[in-house]
């Protein structure tokens, strides 16, 4: 067995004997390796008692060498592949998970935040490659069709403009996005929180068969690994440490996708929200990032997004309305068209009056408005050749 398979294995090993993230067995390889870290452990040399207890339990249930052994049997079967830290193929941008750390964190999802051991993917992309360039897109799983709209078109607009479409593969928001980039022949990337042999949920089988043929599916967990409810948040982590930034699109009040905008916020990642009806129970938790972190970016379309996320310069236009005759006038100007008559003639007396100018001003100005097709003189006076809307006072 070469060195990079004994490790392999022994990565493999000490994410089924301890869940992703756990900050304690990250020490432990970064100061002993993967194989000196299983060996430890196995002989309950664990310096946490909580660790040691786990590592026991998990025992009691299979050796945890012949368990990573058959994991990786069973992902040859399945055509996907294990990376670990130094392959090409490893995503650089989770090593600054080593760095997360969560305000008023408690629950053991928000203290266990460390880099992965290893990831299994199915695709044809290089995972390093696909997540370079790449955009999280995240929500609400009961989703209203608003949200729907908002997250496949930006899935769309992110695919076809080459960047890698990430999310979790859920109902609603983030199925919304894997399709739109789909539906641009681009890039989209599931990263699961079981293995990529029964992605969850089973509703999204085809969706799930469609990104592996074109994308890929991610996962920390082996094959045959079921959904448990932590593992969703533990994933978290992962979809806003590989991205560019994470975009916020539904959020109840007690959604699973704010904790992924946290740690984005907390990674100094590009956060963002899209708002929605402030009368929509899926928005509530949306709108109470944009309250109360003021790190939140408000996004509105793809434009605001890659302004957020893309290399500088790459700023979004500035909404306004259609552009009219009257825009580059100055204000005598303007106040001379806002004078004149909708129907009929005046001259020029008349005219002055009506504007609050001087003659000789009016008589200038109308030369200008003249050239510009604004206005057409007669013998008896001046009237519109056009009807341009009248400016509104400023709301």
């Amino acid at each position: 067995m070469s060195t990079r398979e004994e490790s392999v294995l022994a990565r493999v090993a000490l994410t089924w004997l301890a869940e992703p993230g756990t900050r304690s067995v990250h020490r432990l390889v970064d100061e002993f390796g993967p194989v000196a870290t299983l060996d430890l452990l196995l002989d309950g040399g664990a310096p946490q008692e909580a660790l040691r207890e786990s590592v026991a339990a998990r025992s009691r249930a299979g050796d945890a060498r012949s368990v990573a052994a058959e994991a990786l049997a069973r992902s040859d079967r399945l055509a996907a592949r294990v990376v670990i830290p130094g392959d090409e193929d490893w995503p650089a941008t989770v090593e600054e998970l080593r760095t997360l750390h969560l305000s008023d964190a408690h629950r053991r999802v928000d203290l266990e935040t460390a880099p992965p051991l290893c990831f299994w993917v199915r695709g044809p992309w290089p995972l390093a490659e696909a997540l370079e360039r790449s955009v999280a897109v995240v929500g609400a799983r009961a989703a209203t069709p608003y949200g729907i709209h908002i997250a496949t078109s930006l899935g769309y607009g992110l695919a076809d403009r080459d960047w890698t479409v990430v999310s979790g593969g859920a109902f609603g928001i983030d199925a919304a996005a894997h399709r739109g980039a789909l539906n641009a022949n681009g890039r989209t990337v599931a990263v699961l929180a079981c293995g990529v042999d029964r992605p969850y949920p089973m509703g999204n089988a085809a969706l799930f068969d469609r990104i592996a043929d074109t994308g890929l599916l991610v996962s920390e967990w082996p094959p045959g690994a079921e959904p448990l409810r932590p593992r969703f948040l533990i994933r978290n982590r992962v979809i806003a440490a590989g991205t560019r930034g994470t975009v916020l699109v539904e959020a109840s009040a007690r959604s699973g996708a704010t904790q992924t905008t946290r740690r984005a916020i907390a990674l100094n990642r590009p956060a963002m929200v899209v708002p929605g009806p402030v009368t929509s129970a899926m928005s509530v938790g949306a709108h109470e990032m944009l309250r109360e972190q003021p790190a939140v970016r408000l996004v509105t379309g793809l434009d605001q997004v890659l302004e957020e996320v893309g290399r500088i310069g790459e700023l979004a236009p500035v909404p306004r309305g259609p552009d009219r005759p009257t825009d580059l006038l100055d204000d005598d100007a303007r106040a001379i068209v806002e004078a004149m008559p909708r129907r009929g003639t005046v001259d020029v007396e008349a005219l002055a009056a009506r504007a609050g100018l001087a003659v000789r001003t009016v008589l200038r100005k109308l030369s200008t408005l003249e050239e510009l097709a604004l206005v057409v003189r007669r013998d008896d006076g001046y009237f519109l050749a056009a009807r341009p809307a009248r400016s509104r006072p400023s709301d």
